[in-house]
């Protein structure tokens, strides 16, 4: 463990103690709007929803019994102060499972971060992600992944600007840094002012603005990136990431909302378009988002919802590296995007149109 790795741990369990007593902690509001929203989208959208095209899944709802954030704690994930103090052992450990890259070819890297810890469908995207990359896109042993759910504290290192930037230097250090690429995924809810919603209550962790992601890469080799964000806003990062070596995907343009979010909802609408149908459909990114927003496009006008037009912003450079990323691989079969069974009725807050059907 490096002691700059102890220095911040030792920080943030300090912070956590004279935080907690001055923060009030609950969901800003902000996202409650979102969620009254939602419901009255999905009301309006009725049976109007995407069936044909949409994959089949069903919404698995979240815990939600009316207990604090401190009662929802799992009893072996220790104090929220342990596990902070925790998190450079799992972000060591995590490093430590890291392959080193293959040579003679261009390899792809992934990280993985859900923000939202009181929302089960950011986790479920992370994790897919991972799943989908890793068995269909030759990406074992090259992924990170971040999660903000009390599901899985033991399992993976919460997602955090501090740990995203320690994923980032973990896999810098593997990577060639004129012939690999890394792909930064990032799933939660996003604010009109373009800050993307980061929580696990009752920790006190920092919001994610365009260029705190920027600054991301500042002392790093990796020149080849792909950043995608789903999240509403989310176009409103654009601006700050764009290069002639970076692509960057955003559900949403920067004045509009996306939809699929909601503690009944599996998946966002465009993680279900993007990752689940379009990158199962095609073999190649930039085709799998433009079979993404074409169904996305269909989902809201048959919602008569206004369009969240999802927005892309490549170049030359990156993608003739994406290009020798895809020579270099043979993909393997569709990987579906699974949930467990639960009702198929759509709830009240599911902020979806292609699962209300």
């Amino acid at each position: 463990m490096n002691l700059r790795r102890i220095v911040v741990t030792f920080a943030l369990a300090f912070s956590l103690g004279v935080l907690v007593t001055v923060f009030v902690l609950q969901r800003p509001a902000w996202i409650a709007q979102e969620v009254e929203a939602a419901a009255q989208a999905a009301a309006k959208g009725g049976e109007t929803g995407a069936d044909a095209s949409a994959p089949s899944t069903d919404a698995t709802p979240d815990a939600d019994d009316g207990q604090s954030p401190e009662a929802k704690w799992p009893d072996d994930a220790g104090s929220p102060e342990q596990l902070l103090y925790s998190q450079a052992q799992m972000m060591d450990d995590a490093a430590a499972k890291l392959a080193p890259r293959t040579p003679g070819k261009t390899n792809l890297y992934v990280i993985a971060f859900a923000g939202d810890g009181a929302e089960n469908v950011f986790r479920n995207e992370a994790v897919y992600v991972e799943k989908l990359f890793s068995e269909r896109f030759d990406a074992v042993g090259h992924t990170v992944v971040l999660i903000n759910n009390p599901s899985t504290l033991m399992q993976y290192p919460i997602a955090s600007l501090s740990n995203l930037q320690t994923a980032v230097n973990d896999v810098a250090e593997r990577m060639n840094g004129d012939e690999d690429i890394l792909l930064l995924f990032l799933t939660s809810h996003g604010s009109r002012d373009h800050e993307l919603y980061v929580a696990l209550d009752p920790l006190p962790l920092d919001q994610i603005a365009p260029d705190d992601l920027a600054d991301l890469f500042t002392d790093t080799k990796i020149r080849n990136k792909v950043v995608v964000i789903s999240a509403c806003f989310s176009g409103g990062f654009i601006d700050a990431l764009k290069s002639p070596q970076t692509m960057v995907i955003t559900a949403a343009r920067a004045d509009r909302t996306s939809f699929g979010c909601g503690t009944r909802s599996p998946i966002t609408d465009f993680g279900r378009a993007f990752f689940a149908t379009g990158l199962n459909d095609n073999d190649n990114i930039p085709a799998a988002f433009a079979e993404a927003r074409k169904l996305i496009d269909q989902w809201e006008t048959k919602a008569g919802e206004e369009h969240s037009e999802p927005q892309i912003a490549t170049s030359p450079q990156i993608e003739e590296r994406l290009k020798a990323w895809r020579d270099g691989i043979h993909p393997g079969p569709p990987v579906p995007f699974e949930v467990r069974p639960a009702s198929r009725r759509p709830a009240d807050g599911v902020r979806t149109l292609s699962a209300a059907r």
